[in-house]
């Protein structure tokens, strides 16, 4: 079993009195993960990534970073979980894009050539690099998304947090996005994503979380969880189009009973080239 990076127990948070914005969240994260992290705005979602990645601490509960527990001003979660913000100007600082994706290795007081080669490989990761000498403000929303996960790579932590990374993005720039992930996880990455986008987390998923009024009240496969009526309905989600599709031609008998269901347009179109001609 892959090793288990990050233990959540009993984690709660409150903004203000008798508002829980979390309420006693517990479970394991393992290396290599790649987890979406589903519910409706409000749901807790940006507030768990937030503690998770030290940013906030929580009034309740622990989150222990390799059994340890984090105790060191949570700088030990800071370096090890990695954040990239919804909206990307709230971690722009710098005032050309290589100065800001150098900014937090520079941070962490690593040797000049160690920085170079970190920034070096999230410029490319990214295709950023007739953008070294840019302001970052300046940027399109597209291409400053692209810069704040460029950010991150080059931190080079454990786990990934990314809150809605398809925000801003043109398809072309989703696509890239997607393939990035698959490299990241690739290079044994653990990867926690918060979505609206049902279809992306079916198809990339191999966890899903579901929070409802900072509560998660599911985690499992995302087949499993988008099988399950009430969690669909108590979450105010919807079932991804491909499993719906793959329902209607099952009840249809369209498809023969047993068979899994697929992810993607092309998975499917594989299972039907697989039928008998005719049927």
């Amino acid at each position: 079993m892959p090793e288990t990076i990050l233990q959540v127990k009993g984690l709660c948070y409150a903004y203000e009195a008798g508002r829980q914005a979390l309420q006693d969240i517990s479970f394991d994260i393992r290396q290599g993960e790649r987890i979406a992290v589903l519910g409706t705005n409000g749901a807790g979602k940006s507030t768990f990534f937030l503690c998770l990645n030290g940013v906030l601490e929580p009034q309740e509960g622990q989150i222990l970073l390799h059994g340890k527990p984090d105790g060191r001003s949570r700088n030990g979660l800071r370096e090890h979980v990695g954040i990239v913000f919804q909206n990307a100007d709230d971690q722009m600082i710098a005032s050309t894009v290589l100065a800001e994706i150098s900014f937090g290795p520079m941070n962490l007081r690593l040797p000049l050539p160690e920085v170079e080669r970190r920034v070096d490989m999230a410029v490319r990761a990214m295709d950023l690099d007739d953008y070294r000498n840019r302001p970052p403000h300046y940027l399109s929303g597209g291409e400053k998304k692209r810069v704040s996960i460029a950010d991150i790579i080059a931190m080079e932590p454990e786990v990934i947090l990314f809150d809605e990374p398809a925000a801003s993005l043109d398809p072309a720039g989703t696509e890239m996005l997607e393939q990035l992930l698959d490299n990241l996880s690739a290079a044994g990455k653990t990867l926690m994503i918060a979505t609206h986008d049902m279809d992306f987390a079916f198809r990339w998923a191999s966890r899903v979380l579901v929070f409802s009024q900072g509560r998660v009240i599911a985690d499992g496969q995302p087949l499993t969880v988008f099988q399950k009526e009430t969690i669909i309905r108590q979450a105010n989600l919807r079932q991804p189009a491909m499993l719906t599709v793959f329902q209607s031609l099952c009840a249809h008998g369209l498809l023969p009973e047993g068979l899994p269901c697929p992810r993607t347009p092309a998975a499917l179109d594989i299972l039907l080239g697989t039928l008998p001609v005719g049927r």
